[in-house]
């Protein structure tokens, strides 16, 4: 009786320890969800959509336009307070808050002062969360308590000319983040649990584009663009496997996530349209095989997602769009201006795409390629949403301006 007793415990205290430390499928652990894909699963796809959500809580976390990460019964959020950068943790289900951790932010200047918040979504895996604050502090804190494990800042006062936008990840027990400005940064490998340096690729500083993870002929390759190109490092060692010239032009920026489907590279940008490559084995080395290239289309702030060979996006001027991935070929552009600049969330949500520009409209689509099919189109926000929104069942996750809010699809 009593080692049962004894194992009932051990069983409870780790699935309560579980909130903290382990993903299910339905989270939203780091920027673009479990696989920075923009695909949700787990969705509830409303059989007539409603006017609005039903608002359960709502909470003033400050500001920032960072997404939330999403982890068994808890929500991360980074954000603003005052002159100090804030990581919460919140109880998912009533919006209280579990632990703080803050720390002086750097001041920022110039037009990026209108976004004063962070704007990298944190990631959370393996126990810890990590985050990137707009003045390139790298910090990682155990999840369950919020004690700082490790710090990094090894460009002291270096951002891109807006600050920091990258969103770090994690890969095999290591946070992979790229650091630092144009002409003076890197690609750095840190050890998840030290902090301790793995490797570094300092060919190239950052841009605002986020890493994903590639995989080809047993290959992990970490790509990402960077400030003029877009690149793929080995994961396990850092060395550049490969390599394109991707020059931002006039006021454009390398903002976007590049897409992976497979062997192929997606990747596209304001000015320059969107380019389809896959990545082939040659010899001991890899090389980019282009595949095709739209010029029509390319985005600014923000990453299409991918679906049934069929990319969904907001275009530079703020269009819904439709592109054919297999031959690059543009199937439909809706004419309605949603959002001057293109700064909009994209999320493949199953039997619908979800798209959340800045106006805090959140617009349902149906996912096909002969014409733009509107289905809802519901205000979520009396602010404006630069962050994603988190969806799982029932239930969306939205940041604002300055709040978190929990909102139930009925």
């Amino acid at each position: 009786m009593k080692n049962t007793k004894l194992f009932i415990s051990m069983i409870m205290t780790t699935l309560i320890l579980s909130g903290f430390t382990c993903a299910s499928a339905q989270d939203w652990p780091q920027w673009r969800g479990t696989d920075r894909d923009g695909e949700v699963t787990g969705f509830t796809t409303p059989e007539i959509w409603p006017e609005a959500f039903t608002l359960k809580w709502k909470v003033n976390v400050g500001a920032g336009d960072a997404t939330p990460a999403l982890a068994g019964n808890h929500l991360y959020a980074f954000t603003r307070q005052n002159a100090s950068e804030v990581v919460l943790c919140l109880d998912k289900e009533s919006g209280k808050v579990l632990w703080r951790y803050d720390y002086e932010a750097q001041e920022v200047t110039g037009a990026a002062a209108r976004h004063p918040g962070p704007r990298s979504s944190p990631v959370v895996e393996g126990g810890k969360i990590v985050t990137l604050g707009v003045g390139g502090i790298l910090s990682c804190l155990d999840a369950s308590t919020g004690e700082l494990v490790w710090r990094k800042d090894p460009f002291p006062g270096v951002v891109p000319m807006f600050f920091t936008a990258m969103s770090p990840m994690i890969v095999d027990g290591m946070c992979i983040a790229q650091l630092g400005g144009a002409g003076n940064g890197a690609i750095i490998s840190y050890n998840l649990d030290t902090g301790d340096e793995i490797w570094r690729w300092a060919v190239e500083g950052p841009d605002y584009a986020s890493p994903v993870l590639l995989s080809v002929a047993g290959t992990k390759q970490i790509v990402t663009l960077t400030e003029k190109s877009i690149v793929g490092v080995d994961a396990s060692n850092g060395k550049q496997l490969w390599k394109l010239p991707f020059p931002p032009q006039r006021r454009a920026y390398n903002a976007a996530t590049p897409i992976v489907d497979g062997q192929t590279v997606i990747f596209t940008g304001a000015g320059r349209g969107t380019t389809a490559v896959k990545i082939e084995k040659q010899g001991d080395g890899f090389a980019p095989v282009e595949q095709w290239t739209n010029t029509e289309l390319g985005v600014q702030f923000n990453t299409p997602v991918l679906k049934d060979d069929l990319l969904f996006g907001y275009s530079n001027m703020g269009n819904l769009f439709c592109l054919n991935a297999q031959n690059g070929e543009t199937a439909w552009v809706d004419t309605l201006k949603n959002d001057r600049g293109g700064f909009a969330a994209i999320l493949d949500a199953g039997q619908v795409i979800l798209a959340l520009p800045s106006s805090a409209e959140l617009i349902v689509i149906e996912p096909v390629e002969d014409k733009y099919t509107e289905l809802a189109r519901i205000k979520i926000a009396d602010t404006p949403t630069y962050a994603h929104p988190v969806v799982t069942g029932n239930r969306i996750y939205i940041k604002d301006e300055v709040n978190l809010a929990l909102y139930m699809i009925k």
